[in-house]
């Protein structure tokens, strides 16, 4: 694959099918796939269609495993909005892969800079990532690579932009001041190390985002461009999240004229 496929879907909780469908396919493929999860509201519709299928018998996740992209430091444990704890609320609570094999970078370890080269390493003894979900931030961030991140970089810490905490304010009560200001991440190299990357975004406020990652020049101002430079790298987009691209229709006359993609 030679460029960023791109999927504009009539309805936001169309994403999510597809996106599943990506999943399906892989554990289809490979029992014992290694998936990469994200947390953010973008996912959550993937996550749903997954719990379903999973009930259906369509698929099962059990043989495999999964890390997450990032998470805060210092919340404590129990609260709710550790990401820990909201990947399982919103995924693994609806599908079949044991909870005790999702990973998660340690942000309330002691030495952070160690827990984050553990992390690394943890990836890399299982293999790598085969599937990574992704979501974008209307700043154009994946995980919480903000802009300017190194575009070659690893799992670090990293303080989140006032743009950032805005955006994550309404999951904390649309309090600003509750959102932590440092997290750990995977660098934007650790994300394009995984065999295939799929990207959603919907909404009017991803739109600009959207535009920059597909048809803008790759950029550390825009993380999420270096997309571009993956060999197997899908955008799926709704009707609003594509309203800036200027090739839209183009992206939807060449997935419709490609049944094969249709599955990624």
């Amino acid at each position: 694959m030679d460029d960023v496929e791109v999927i504009i879907t009539p309805t936001p909780e169309q994403t999510g099918t597809v996106g599943a469908d990506a999943v399906e396919a892989l554990f289809a493929a490979k029992p014992d796939a290694v998936l990469g999860i994200a947390t953010g509201s973008s996912p959550v519709g993937i996550y749903d269609e997954l719990g379903r299928r999973v009930t259906a018998g369509r698929v099962s996740l059990a043989g495999g495993s999964a890390f997450m992209l990032d998470e805060y430091v210092g919340l404590p444990a129990e609260h709710p909005e550790r990401y820990r704890n909201v990947v399982e609320r919103d995924f693994v609570a609806k599908v079949d892969l044991p909870t005790d094999r999702v990973h998660g970078p340690d942000g309330q370890a002691g030495d952070l800079a160690a827990a984050c080269a553990s992390y690394e390493a943890a990836m890399a003894a299982a293999g790598g990532v085969d599937l990574q979900i992704l979501g974008v931030g209307s700043d154009g961030h994946i995980a919480f690579n903000e802009p300017g991140s190194s575009l070659a970089s690893r799992t670090r810490i990293k303080t989140l932009t006032s743009q950032t905490r805005r955006d994550n304010a309404r999951f904390f009560g649309d309090d600003v001041d509750a959102v932590p200001r440092h997290c750990l991440t995977q660098g934007i190299g650790t994300i394009m190390a995984a065999r295939q990357l799929v990207l959603v975004a919907t909404g009017r406020h991803k739109a600009e985002a959207v535009h920059q990652l597909v048809e803008g020049p790759i950029s550390a101002m825009w993380p999420a461009t270096i997309l571009q430079m993956h060999p197997h790298a899908t955008v799926v987009v709704d009707e609003a999240a594509a309203s800036r691209l200027a090739l839209a229709s183009y992206y939807k006359e060449t997935y419709a004229a490609k049944p094969e993609w249709q599955g990624l």
